[in-house]
């Protein structure tokens, strides 16, 4: 016990031993910085487009949604985000990098992933980009080790064997679809096979190009293509127009001749006919139908002849009736 005066008052006070104090503290710190590690490490949060994997010293026991957990503190259990809602990109050939209002790539280094051989024995720089999704966070993270490594060397050489059974002209022009639509069907049947938990969503050709150093020389290659192509669009132009009409005439000649044979052949049919007729007629009456004869013959004659000159039977001479110097077309001079 102190004792302090305060006017004549004596009041005693109690005494306290300072290292005890201390020592009280330092365990109610300790106490609490302990609580506070183990709320720290128990405690965590998963991400809306992530799926947690808790893992029990490195064994998988259980997995988590997203949202606010807890877990065995002190690293007993840890935990794995992955991402199973967010869409993911490979890139092969180029990277990049920066995505602001005009994106950026870089090409430089990358060239081993991009150059490739045609079918054709023909050089391609193909950059490509693969866009997946992970669809079974427990096989990407256990089934195969280094997925994103092995995802890669998968593609890459899916598409060297596509890329490899087409020409050249097929890889830069009309076969990008195709190949990117084989890639996709490939890959994702490889990545079943070797159960690594991924979705294949999309495949896309980014640019094909012949290589830096034959470009030139590609590009005169292709001049003289397109000339050719413009020669044989214009011979082809020429010959449509001209081989149609041609086959048209000669249809129409055709035709024509066909007509007349089938004219000719009714006519001789008809005349044929006519002539028996005629026959048989003229050995039933052969005076009548000789007059008959006679008579349409000079039907279709006389309307022809412009002069016509009766002579009577009994008349011995015709030259008096015959205008000699009408017919020689003048006159007589006296």
């Amino acid at each position: 016990m102190r004792q302090v005066d305060f006017d004549g008052t004596q009041v005693n006070f109690p005494q306290f031993s300072m290292p005890h104090f201390r020592r009280g503290l330092g365990r109610w710190i300790i106490l609490l910085l302990v609580v506070l590690i183990l709320i720290l490490t128990s405690l965590y949060t998963v991400g809306p487009e992530e799926i947690g994997i808790v893992l029990r010293f490195g064994e998988f026991v259980r997995s988590t949604d997203p949202g606010l957990h807890m877990r065995m503190p002190l690293g007993i259990e840890t935990v794995t985000k992955v991402p199973i809602q967010r869409q993911l990109k490979a890139e092969f050939g180029f990277r990049t990098i920066s995505t602001s209002v005009r994106s950026q790539y870089a090409a430089r280094g990358y060239e081993g992933e991009s150059n490739m051989l045609t079918g054709d024995l023909n050089a391609a720089d193909v950059e490509w980009v693969v866009q997946f999704r992970i669809v079974d966070p427990y096989e990407f993270l256990f089934r195969v080790r280094n997925v994103i490594e092995t995802f890669r060397a998968m593609s890459e050489a899916i598409m060297r064997e596509v890329v490899g059974d087409r020409t050249v002209n097929e890889v830069l022009t009309v076969g990008r679809q195709e190949i990117a639509q084989l890639v996709e069907v490939h890959l994702q049947q490889m990545c079943e096979q070797y159960e690594i938990g991924i979705k294949v969503e999309q495949v896309v050709l980014q640019d094909v190009n012949p290589p830096d150093r034959v470009k030139p020389s590609f590009n005169e290659v292709n001049e003289a293509q397109q000339e050719r192509e413009k020669l044989i669009n214009e011979a082809q132009s020429a010959y449509n127009q001209v081989i149609p009409r041609a086959k048209g005439e000669a249809q129409q000649t055709i035709q024509e001749a066909e007509g007349y044979a089938l004219d000719r052949v009714n006519r001789a049919r008809g005349d044929a006919v006519r002539f028996t007729a005629l026959f048989e007629a003229y050995q039933k009456a052969p005076q009548i139908t000789r007059k008959r004869i006679y008579l349409e013959t000079m039907r279709e004659i006389l309307p022809k002849v412009k002069n016509k000159v009766i002579i009577d039977d009994n008349l011995r001479s015709v030259l008096p009736l015959l205008n000699i110097e009408s017919h020689a077309g003048g006159t007589r001079e006296k």
